[in-house]
């Protein structure tokens, strides 16, 4: 009995020291994330005094976080958060291990960003979806819509994409077929008011609407930027392909999937009280996904 306890202290205490060097401990099985396994009772308890570090975007990442600190500081485990406005940083310090996790994106856009910079980031939990809203500008409504109007939309790859397939259902522009996420405005097959699509930066767009005659906006950047997706003037339907395309997920870097300390992390951000803060507080513009 007395070397079992022994085992336990040395095993608590080294993972103490590792979680605290930025990166925390590194699994050693990359078990893919829909297998992740619910922490144990003697696994929660070895993580008393552990700090996990997560970069996240303000609205509704953050919020959302702070919910789930304080489901784990219950457990004796302080979640510090990193509050970035970009989409590229939360990813790179995920990958350079200066972070445990992120939380920012979906998953088609993280699938995108491992592509195309050679990271090794994955996916550990489905958490929400945030419908892309069509939203007014100097245009009231989309009946109102002139020709020649000026309409705004994300410039990186997968969200200019979604933007446009939103364009398309709404009947104002018709894609090449088969482009799917990957279109952008070269794409565009029939354009019948010859609408002026600008591609900007996602966080720019709500700044942008005085000066555009529509906008199509990230839900989290609407939701920055006090938008009400019930205002919107068309949303994304939160059933079929597009929920499952564009979850927002928790991501950490390859082989850190089973960690304790990260599945403490799910398990906490998929509790009752994260589903009731989303739901009160972003009632359509914010659904949980678990």
């Amino acid at each position: 009995m007395k070397k079992l306890v022994s085992l336990l202290l040395t095993g608590a205490l080294s993972f103490g020291l590792l979680a605290g060097c930025g990166g925390g401990t590194t699994g050693s099985n990359n078990t893919p994330a829909n297998n992740s396994q619910t922490p144990s009772a003697e696994n929660s308890a070895s993580l008393e005094g552990t700090v996990i570090k997560v970069a996240a975007s303000p609205t509704p990442h953050a919020e959302i976080l702070k919910v789930a600190k304080d489901v784990l500081a219950e457990q004796g485990i302080t979640l510090e958060i990193e509050e970035f406005t970009d989409y590229i940083q939360p990813n790179m310090v995920t990958e350079d291990g200066q972070v445990d996790a992120n939380y920012f994106q979906h998953i088609t856009y993280l699938n995108d960003f491992n592509e195309e910079n050679g990271t090794h980031l994955v996916s550990v939990a489905d958490l929400h979806y945030e419908p892309f809203g069509i939203y007014a500008g100097k245009t009231a409504s989309l009946e109102e819509l002139p020709d020649g109007a000026v309409v705004g939309v994300p410039n990186d790859p997968t969200n200019e994409g979604r933007a446009l397939l939103l364009l398309q259902q709404e009947g104002l522009i018709t894609l090449k077929e088969g482009v799917g996420l990957t279109a952008t405005k070269l794409d565009i097959a029939e354009n019948p008011k010859n609408l002026d699509i600008q591609e900007l930066e996602a966080a720019q767009l709500p700044r942008s609407l005085d000066s555009l005659d529509l906008a199509v906006i990230n839900g989290n950047y609407a939701l920055q930027a006090g938008l009400n997706a019930a205002d919107a003037l068309a949303v994304e339907s939160t059933d079929g392909e597009a929920a499952q395309a564009y979850v927002n997920v928790l991501v950490v870097k390859e082989g850190r999937e089973n960690d304790p300390a990260i599945q403490a992390l799910v398990e906490a951000l998929k509790s009752d009280e994260v589903k009731a803060f989303m739901e009160e507080n972003w009632p359509g513009a914010v659904v949980p996904m678990f």
